[in-house]
């Protein structure tokens, strides 16, 4: 099959080995995936990962011991559990410690023509919802973990810092709560496709007061830093950065101001898929380009310049 390869380089690979379903996991056959930061930054050396990155995708069934899933189309949870440890059988197969994660620990992913995946991890996508909808469902998902994580009041001033792919899509999940919402970021052209939204948004340089919670989607070591100033103390700070370059942090503030500092990764499809259903979420204005496989390397040059959101790889 075809694929994109990584080890300490991306390659484009015509002959790359069709992956073995295991017991109780289904074959899928890529249709579309998408790039993003974390993508990226596996390039950069993140997680010291090798083999075929990519987690964003929806793709068809081909194969599986279940019958029903045959054929469907589908979305599916990019972490798998050992299914035997406390965590697994205590519901949080996320932090399993033997966990793989798709395209990005242990596990081959989604930029090739095939993936396995545990039944248990697929979710059927409606009629109702584009592939080109269907490929935000797992960054969708993690923004709408931030409401699973912390209880957001219509009261409560809020703060997005980041305008890229994920700070948009934050934005809009939390926006749904009617808190008083802020995105922050640096681009006028990317934060206007929330402001037409009716989201109220900010340069950067122009952020001021303070909010409490402030969530970091900057995709950067300054989010943190930038997050500290502008949050209340006894105020919370959400993370959902994650970066290849380790870098030390000053946390005299937060034990100063009693902050809480919350990591949030992964969230639930379900909701997810209910948005994209109910066309309350706006993706098509996060793609920038779209590229066929055969032609990654330059999808990834392309996904890694400033003002690009959204790079599509079809498959066919």
């Amino acid at each position: 099959m075809r694929a994109l390869y990584f080890d300490k380089k991306l390659c484009y690979c015509a002959d790359y080995p069709v992956p073995k379903p295991k017991y109780n996991e289904a074959l899928i056959r890529i249709t579309m995936a998408g790039i993003c930061n974390t993508d990226l930054e596996i390039l950069n050396g993140y997680m010291g990962f090798k083999g075929v990155p990519g987690h964003e995708f929806v793709g068809v069934v081909e194969k599986s011991e279940e019958k029903k899933w045959e054929g469907k189309r589908v979305g599916g949870e990019i972490n798998i559990g050992c299914g035997v440890c406390p965590y697994c059988l205590g519901r949080m197969k996320n932090h399993c410690p033997n966990r793989s994660v798709l395209g990005i620990l242990k596990k081959d992913g989604v930029f090739a023509d095939y993936i396995t995946l545990p039944v248990g991890s697929l979710h059927a996508i409606p009629d109702s919802v584009s592939d080109e909808e269907a490929v935000f469902i797992e960054p969708i998902a993690a923004a709408f973990e931030i409401s699973q994580q912390v209880n957001i009041k219509p009261v409560d001033k809020i703060c997005v810092l980041g305008d890229g792919k994920l700070g948009i899509l934050v934005g809009q999940v939390l926006s749904l709560t009617g808190c008083n919402l802020t995105v922050v970021g640096h681009h006028e052209a990317k934060l206007s496709i929330l402001s037409q939204l009716g989201i109220k948004t900010s340069l950067k340089e122009d952020a001021t007061g303070k909010f409490d919670l402030v969530v970091d989607c900057t995709g950067s070591s300054s989010g943190l830093k930038k997050a500290l100033v502008l949050v209340k103390p006894k105020g919370k700070v959400v993370l959902k950065t994650t970066l290849a370059k380790k870098e030390p942090v000053d946390l005299n503030s937060v034990i100063i101001n009693e902050i809480d500092l919350i990591g949030s990764r992964c969230g639930p499809f379900a909701p997810a898929i209910r948005a994209l259903q109910k066309k309350i979420i706006d993706t098509r204005s996060l793609i920038s380009k779209t590229y066929f496989l055969a032609e990654g390397t330059e999808a990834f040059k392309c996904a890694s310049q400033k003002g690009v959101l959204k790079v599509i790889l079809k498959m066919e």
